[in-house]
């Protein structure tokens, strides 16, 4: 049971004193950046599908 108590105290330390954590700007950027990307990741899978799609229908006459 001590070491578990143990642990839980240096790690609450660590978290508050010892890690660096991002500021609000930082993060509100990082946010962002994710957004956008996975955006526009989303649209380029969409195209790619869509025009495979089409493709195959083409190809097949499937119209």
């Amino acid at each position: 049971m001590d070491k578990l108590v143990l642990y839980l105290k240096e790690s609450y330390h660590e978290l508050t004193k010892e890690v660096s954590w991002p500021t609000l700007a930082q993060l509100q950027e990082s946010t962002l950046v994710v957004l956008s990307s996975t955006a526009i990741l989303a649209l380029l899978i969409f195209l790619m599908d869509a025009l495979n799609s089409v493709a195959f229908k083409t190809l097949y006459g499937i119209w």
